[in-house]
């Protein structure tokens, strides 16, 4: 027989087409609670809970030190089974229908500057290695294309288009979407696919970007390299292929570009989502505007 939970899981996998990164996060944090009933509440039946118990879990989490951000996402994932239990009428109501998200402050992200990228981009890359060409060309695409860390991993060879210079990306809820590349990136790309045919081995031969030993890149060290590159350069605290695409997008609007094509080149789904980049252009747009108008001569 099928359970409930089951039943969930291919929901979520086979219609709302989560990734499997994103389905094991939501299965995860609700088996989390699971075992905070069983262990509290004598394994009390997700079916069967009140808000009252989800509330006792929130403070435990809180006494834990989990931040409120990282018990926002938890309770998210309960509301999300919940109203599939409603969908299905397992349930009559949602005992988190009133539930309230705890307050998060908002982190201001510093991206790097324009200098520091192209002190990046500038560094003693050797043209005829393959690791070396490889690393410059994983910054130069988290840089001129905005893609997330998964995203870039996730790369096919048949994802890009050198004919019409654009680049198919696979994202969140498996989502496409189309990304322009510059000049310089397919530069890049077909000096680095000249050193990608000299491996002896290519184990994912489906995959664009890849470890030497010809498999495919792991997120820990996609990290490790961006910080290890921007730790040489950029006294900013996070160093990450996140800051990169924030870069990419504060960069943008700074230059011009209007929000909503920063969006779609971001996969957004939004414009929410995308306006938490807008404080960087705003700075900007300040100091042009301080510049510029005949009263602050």
């Amino acid at each position: 027989m099928v359970t409930n939970l089951q039943a969930y899981q291919d929901y979520l996998q086979k219609e709302k087409n989560y990734s499997s990164l994103t389905l094991r996060a939501y299965l995860d944090d609700i088996k989390s609670f699971q075992n905070y009933l069983e262990e509290n509440h004598e394994k009390l039946p997700l079916e069967q809970i009140n808000y009252s118990q989800v509330r006792s879990w929130i403070v435990v989490l809180v006494e834990n030190g989990i931040a409120n951000k990282s018990i926002n996402r938890k309770i998210s994932s309960l509301k999300s089974y919940y109203r599939f239990l409603l969908k299905i009428k397992q349930i009559e109501f949602s005992p988190l229908s009133k539930h309230k998200s705890l307050k998060v402050p908002k982190k201001v992200q510093i991206p790097f500057s324009e200098k520091e990228l192209s002190s990046v981009l500038e560094m003693g890359f050797i043209e005829d290695d393959f690791e070396s060409i490889r690393n410059k060309l994983v910054v130069e695409l988290f840089y001129t294309t905005g893609i997330r860390r998964a995203e870039l991993i996730n790369l096919k060879t048949n994802n890009l288009d050198k004919y019409n210079k654009t680049l198919k990306v696979l994202g969140k809820r498996n989502k496409e979407r189309i990304i322009p590349l510059l000049d310089c990136t397919i530069d890049l790309i077909n000096q680095y696919n000249l050193q990608k045919d000299k491996l002896e081995i290519i184990q994912n031969t489906d995959v664009l970007i890849l470890s030497k030993k010809g498999k495919i890149l792991s997120e820990t060290f996609v990290y490790r390299m961006i910080n290890s590159y921007f730790s040489t350069i950029s006294e900013k605290i996070k160093k990450s292929p996140h800051v990169l695409r924030h870069t990419f997008a504060t960069h943008l609007l700074n230059n011009g570009a209007d929000l909503n094509s920063v969006k779609e080149l971001l996969g957004h789904a939004s414009l929410s989502s995308t306006q938490i980049y807008t404080h960087s252009s705003l700075t900007e747009l300040q100091r042009v505007y301080k510049d510029a108008h005949p009263r602050n001569k």
